[in-house]
C-alpha cells in the first residue's frame, strides 16, 4: 500500500526533516520590525526554492508589504489550498530566552523532545508538516495524492495588511474546492482537534462626558454628575446575574450546536474548574446553564477589557472627573451581524445616558464569526486520517479566539476552511522560549500524509 510506503518514509527521514525546518527557523523572519524586512524574504525565497524542487510551480509574490508564496502541483484529484505563514513574532524580551531564539536546537522538557527557538509552533514548525508530507508521497510515488495549492504569507503577525487586497486580486488562481490551514492546536495530549467554529470579534471605545471641566467634590460632589458613576452604571448592567448579556437583539439568528456536536464536545472531558485553576480561578462565569466548552466556543461574550477615569496617579486627588472612558469587546459567534450589534449597542448605552451626560464611541474593529460547513466531505476524512495517527479519536471543536484568514477564505474564496493543527498549550507562542513537540512534528508530517491519502479515496 503506498500509504504504508509514504508513512515509513517519512519515519525514516525525520532527521532530514528536522534539519530542514532548523534552516528555516535560522532566518528571523520578524515581520514587525522593518529591520528584518530582508529577512522576511529570504525565508519567502527559502520556501519558493524548496517547493520548486519538489515539483511546484512555485512563485514568490510581491505585496505593498512582505511576499507572498503561491505553489501549484500539477497532479490530478480533489483541489485543496494549505495555508500557512512564515513571519514569526518579535523575540523580545531577549534576556527571558535560555538561548538565541534562532538557534534552534533539540531539547528535554517534562520528559519530551521539543524543537526550541521562535516560530518552532507559530509557524514554521507547523506549515512544515504540510511541506514535507507532500515530499514523502513525491519522494514514493512521484505524484501527490491530491491537486494541491500552497499560499503561505508573510505578515501573518503584523496584521496581515496586504492579505485582502492579495487574495481579491489573485481569487481565481487561489480557489480551490476548500483550504486546509495549520495555524492551530491538538485539544489535549494525544487528542486532534479540527476547528469548525471560530468567534468573531467586535470593540467599542465609550467615552462619558459629564461636567465640562474636572471639578472639586468637595463644592460639586452630589448636586453634579459624575461621569464615572454614569459608565459604570452602564457596565454592570451590561449582564444579569445569571450570565445573559443585556444588549437588545444580541443572541438573534444565533443557532444552538447538534447533539452529535455537543455529545463530541461533552465526551473531550473537559473540567472548568481544571481549566481556571492556573490562572487562580475555580468558578465559571458566564451563561448560568452552559457547559465549559459552549462557553468558549459557541457562546458570544461581553467583556471590558479597560476603565478609567478622573485622577490614578499616586496619592489622592479629590476631583470629579469630566469624563469617563472604557474600552468593551464582543466575541461573537455564527448568526451575529457585527455592524448591526454595534449600532444595536450603542442606541442601549445612549439610552441609559442621564440628562447632562453624553457619550462619544470609537470603532475597534468588526469581524464576523465563522462557522465551517462539515458535510464537505474533506472534513470527515481529515477526522479520520487524525484519529489513524493519534492515540485520542479527532473531535471537531470550536476556539475562543478568531483567525481571520479563515473568514477571508470563506467571504472572498467561497470556501471552507479546515483547520487542524498539532501545536501545544504549552508551546509558549509569542512568548520566551518558545518549543513545538518533536512528536507534533513527526506526527504533524505522518498526519498530512494520512489526509492527502484519504483525499485519493475519492
Amino acid at each position: 500500500m503506498s500509504l504504508d510506503a509514504v508513512l515509513s518514509r517519512i519515519d525514516n527521514d525525520l532527521d532530514a526533516s528536522t534539519d530542514r525546518l532548523f534552516d528555516l527557523l535560522r532566518i528571523p523572519s520578524i515581520s514587525t520590525d522593518p529591520a528584518y524586512d530582508g529577512d522576511v524574504k529570504k525565508a519567502g525565497e527559502w520556501l519558493t526554492k524548496e517547493l520548486s524542487k519538489l515539483g511546484f510551480d512555485a512563485t514568490l509574490r510581491p505585496t505593498p508589504g512582505h511576499p507572498m508564496v503561491v505553489a501549484h502541483g500539477s497532479d490530478d484529484g480533489p483541489h485543496v489550498l494549505f495555508y500557512g505563514h512564515y513571519d514569526v513574532q518579535p523575540v523580545d524580551p531577549l534576556d527571558l530566552w535560555d538561548r538565541d531564539p534562532f538557534d534552534p536546537v533539540i531539547e528535554e522538557q517534562n520528559g519530551a523532545k521539543v524543537i526550541r527557538a521562535r516560530g518552532a509552533s507559530d509557524d514554521k514548525g507547523q506549515l512544515m508538516t504540510f511541506i514535507e508530507a507532500c515530499r514523502a508521497w513525491k519522494a514514493e510515488t512521484g505524484k501527490l495524492p491530491a491537486k494541491v495549492t500552497i499560499f503561505l504569507e508573510g505578515e501573518e503577525e503584523s496584521g496581515s495588511p496586504s492579505l485582502v487586497p492579495f487574495l481579491e486580486e489573485n481569487a481565481k488562481e487561489l480557489t480551490a474546492e476548500v483550504a486546509l490551514i495549520c495555524d492551530t492546536g491538538l485539544y489535549g495530549d494525544g487528542v486532534p482537534g479540527i476547528v469548525t467554529q471560530l468567534r468573531g470579534l467586535l470593540g467599542e471605545e465609550l467615552t462619558v462626558t459629564g461636567p465640562r471641566i474636572d471639578l472639586h467634590s468637595g463644592m460639586f460632589g452630589g448636586v453634579a454628575m459624575n461621569p464615572i458613576r454614569v459608565l459604570t452604571k452602564v457596565l454592570s448592567n451590561l449582564h444579569d446575574e445569571d450570565g445573559v448579556i443585556q444588549v437588545p437583539g444580541f443572541y438573534d439568528g444565533i443557532p444552538e450546536i447538534s447533539p452529535e456536536l455537543k455529545a463530541q464536545w461533552d465526551g473531550l472531558g473537559f473540567n472548568p474548574e481544571t481549566f481556571l485553576g492556573p490562572v487562580g480561578l475555580s468558578h465559571p462565569a458566564g451563561e448560568r446553564g452552559r457547559t465549559g466548552l459552549e462557553m468558549i466556543w459557541s457562546r458570544p461574550t461581553a467583556e471590558v477589557n479597560g476603565i478609567w477615569g478622573g485622577y490614578t496617579g499616586a496619592g489622592f486627588k479629590t476631583v470629579l472627573p469630566s469624563k469617563a472612558h472604557a474600552k468593551v469587546s464582543f466575541r461573537l459567534v455564527a448568526g451575529q451581524d457585527p455592524h448591526r450589534l454595534r449600532e444595536n449597542f450603542r442606541e442601549w448605552v445612549l439610552a441609559q445616558m442621564p440628562p447632562d451626560c453624553s457619550v462619544e464611541f470609537k470603532p475597534h474593529g468588526a469581524a464576523p464569526a465563522g462557522m465551517m460547513d462539515t458535510g464537505h466531505p474533506v472534513f470527515e476524512k481529515t477526522r479520520e486520517a487524525l484519529s489513524d495517527e493519534w492515540p485520542g479519536e479527532a473531535a471537531y471543536i470550536g476556539c475562543g479566539g478568531s483567525i481571520p484568514v479563515a473568514g477571508y477564505f470563506k467571504t472572498i474564496l467561497g470556501m471552507d476552511s479546515v483547520l487542524a493543527g498539532f501545536g501545544k498549550d504549552d508551546d509558549a507562542i509569542h512568548s520566551p522560549n518558545e518549543k513545538y513537540d518533536v512528536e507534533s512534528f513527526h506526527r504533524g508530517i505522518r498526519s498530512w500524509a494520512r489526509v492527502l491519502g484519504k483525499l485519493a479515496e475519492g
